[in-house]
């Protein structure tokens, strides 16, 4: 059995919100001497929330360990921006990723400080060269929902904008990127299923052809 009511769904469901519990708890016990005890319950918390994740992973326990630990304070859900550029073929422009060589839409996590659509504007210059204008949240999707694979210990949410071209490309940043190419969504080259999907382009393609259609959510 596989989906969100498969078993192993279900221990990772439970134990993303039993960690993030524990870091709510420890941000609030924090520099508080009476609350060591609960401290001490909130760590141990945090280490069972891991010992889950790493039974339904394919992911070692300390590579899932560092990413509970990477996030601190009130736990909340990490956002992820992600931005479809059509050309007028409705080709999409995707990037093919170093980390791990498979192709994407320019996209990555929002930056603090930072504004959504900006922070998609910013993110295909730097992965792509093209300069774009944000001009619609197509939709705001979850990552667990949308079946992205592996699973990730932390909530994510994709915040997809649709983007037009307004200038002339330069040279990308070449930290991320092995590649840039347009495709249309019969010619798609293997995706990065962890970041994007076809249903996706899918969704995107359908705002680029009406622009009226509402934006989408979960």
């Amino acid at each position: 059995m596989s989906g969100p009511d498969a078993p192993a769904d279900r221990v990772r469901r439970a134990a993303v919100r039993i960690a993030a519990l524990a870091q709510d708890g420890l941000t609030y016990a924090a520099g508080d001497p009476g609350k060591d005890y609960d401290a001490a319950r909130y760590r141990e918390l945090t280490e069972l929330a891991a010992d889950l994740l790493a039974a339904v992973s394919t992911s070692p326990r300390e590579v899932l360990r560092a990413v509970l630990d990477a996030d601190t304070g009130y736990a909340t859900p990490k956002v992820d921006v992600r931005a479809g550029v059509l050309d007028a073929s409705e080709r999409f422009l995707l990037l093919r990723e170093r980390s791990d060589g498979l192709w994407s839409l320019p996209g990555g996590w929002a930056d603090p400080g930072e504004r959504p659509g900006p922070a998609a504007e910013r993110e295909v210059l730097e992965e792509t060269g093209w300069p774009v204008e944000a001009v619609k949240v197509v939709g705001v999707w979850e990552r667990e929902v949308r079946g992205k694979q592996p699973p990730m210990p932390v909530s994510v949410f994709h915040l997809y904008f649709l983007c037009r071209v307004t200038g002339e490309r330069v040279a990308p940043s070449e930290l991320e990127t092995l590649d840039v190419g347009w495709f249309g969504l019969e010619e798609l080259p293997e995706l990065s299923e962890r970041r994007i999907n076809r249903w996706e382009l899918e969704r995107l393609l359908a705002h680029h052809r009406d622009p009226t259609l509402p934006t989408e959510w979960d």
